[in-house]
């Protein structure tokens, strides 16, 4: 089982702005003094260049436009509503903001099939939202793909019986945990385990001090010591950076690399840096616009496909 793929589904935004339904709970995002036209443009810009970085390092990226069809300002993180295995099967999770809903298109696994991927099979969790129980995606798990672990921190987007169902049906072992952040003095759960954690092959980028409760800090360390992670410290500081928010993946000759935002990269130390570097390398670009009003990252732009080829070669 691989940990990494080289191919990346990512959707362009239409009508990205700051949404007024995820601000609830997603204490990243913010409100700019413009347009909602003026920072769509300048999300699809930051999209745009975002994806030709990666494509000059040789990872494969799907990119499907947004439509107009529906208020989707939130499309651009699609790794919340759905994920790609590879047996060829393909999930897809309740979503917390009915608006974000909307972003599950029939078309979309359509397109990936005429890329050349065979889908075998729909895990279908949607119908959770109508009891008001929500797991988004890779955005609640970090799924350790090679040694079958999924780490998830609670939160009201992470429900902790459809986790284990999850655990269940894609025969993970569950690591469970809440984190939190400080918010105007309180302690608040962290909306998406993905802003505080990252599995890559060998290592784990992960801000332990948002974890208040011990025992569970400890049980985290405990997994990733045993599957041989080294375990590189974030602060609770440097996640406001969304330096908890990468996601490895494979580019030319499977050569490995981190990604994610500027922002992130600029926040890290000279030995976090080298930490990660002994691994592998970095790749960054300025997200600015999309993670103020977005309240989300590099990995939250990305869904990864495990899926197998139909054919030998990619339409």
């Amino acid at each position: 089982m691989q940990q990494t793929t080289n191919t990346i589904l990512m959707i362009r935004p239409i009508n990205f702005r700051m949404n007024e339904q995820t601000a609830v709970n997603n204490y990243y995002q913010e409100d700019i003094d413009l347009r909602n036209s003026e920072i769509n443009k300048k999300a699809q810009q930051e999209f745009d260049d975002y994806v030709a970085v990666l494509e000059s390092f040789g990872i494969y990226v799907v990119v499907i436009s947004d439509t107009e069809e529906f208020d989707t300002p939130d499309s651009i993180f699609p790794n919340n509503w759905i994920s790609f295995h590879a047996d060829g099967t393909v999930a897809m999770y309740p979503m917390f903001a009915e608006n974000r809903r909307l972003e599950r298109r029939e078309d979309i696994l359509e397109a990936i099939e005429n890329k050349g991927f065979l889908i075998e099979n729909i895990v279908d969790y949607t119908s959770a939202e109508e009891d008001g129980v929500f797991l988004e995606g890779t955005g609640s798990m970090i799924l350790d793909r090679e040694n079958k672990k999924a780490y998830c921190a609670l939160s009201p987007r992470a429900d902790e019986e459809l986790f284990i169902e999850f655990c269940e049906d894609f025969e993970y072992t569950p690591v469970i945990f809440t984190a939190n952040q400080t918010v105007n003095g309180s302690r608040e759960a962290i909306y998406h385990t993905n802003v505080m954690m990252c599995i890559a092959e060998t290592f784990a980028v992960i801000c332990l001090d948002s974890i208040d409760d011990k025992q569970e800090r400890k049980n985290v360390l405990k997994h990733l010591k045993e599957d041989k992670k080294q375990v590189i410290e974030v602060t609770e500081q440097q996640i406001t950076n969304f330096a908890g928010n990468m996601l490895q993946v494979k580019g030319r000759n499977d050569e490995l690399f981190l990604v994610m935002s500027q922002a992130a990269f600029d926040c890290l130390t000279v030995s976090q840096k080298a930490k990660i570097n002994n691994h592998c390398k970095i790749i960054s670009s300025s997200l600015t616009t999309i993670e103020t009003c977005g309240g989300g990252s590099a990995r939250c732009m990305m869904a990864e496909i495990f899926l197998p080829k139909a054919t030998m070669k990619i339409a």
